[in-house]
């Protein structure tokens, strides 16, 4: 990772943790990832921009497998979503595979710029719905 790359993850990681995320993590409307944290077992809830197809929820991850919640998937694959003020049970997967720019032209346009503008390691991620 080049030094631009560390310094930008720092800043944006830091914003979110401690502004962003508290915030829309509040807003009934927003959308939460919920994982199982992998040191402490415990509910964690991060929010996402993401889309559901075909019983299936696509999101991206900006810092591919720095990111804690995707760290949490790799420990505990079994998450919730909330979707529209609902949760639904279902099981992560991670897509390394997966064109993630050409999966964010298919997500909600504002989150998905988000993403491409603070992003340095894009991952794509799979939440297949059991509810």
């Amino acid at each position: 990772m080049t030094r631009h790359s560390e310094l930008k993850h720092r800043v944006v990681t830091r914003f979110q943790r401690y502004v962003a995320n508290p915030v829309n993590r509040r807003l009934p409307s927003q959308t939460l990832l919920e994982t199982t944290g992998r040191v402490s077992r415990l509910p964690r809830r991060t929010p996402v921009g993401g889309r559901l197809t075909d019983g299936s929820f696509w999101i991206v991850s900006e810092f591919g497998h720095r990111s804690q919640y995707v760290r949490n998937i790799q420990a505990d694959p079994a998450v919730r979503v909330r979707i529209r003020g609902r949760w639904h049970h279902g099981t992560a997967h991670l897509l390394p595979d997966d064109d993630a720019r050409a999966r964010l032209r298919r997500l909600p346009r504002f989150n998905s710029a988000a993403v491409r503008a603070f992003g340095t390691d894009l991952l794509t991620v799979r939440v297949d719905l059991t509810d």
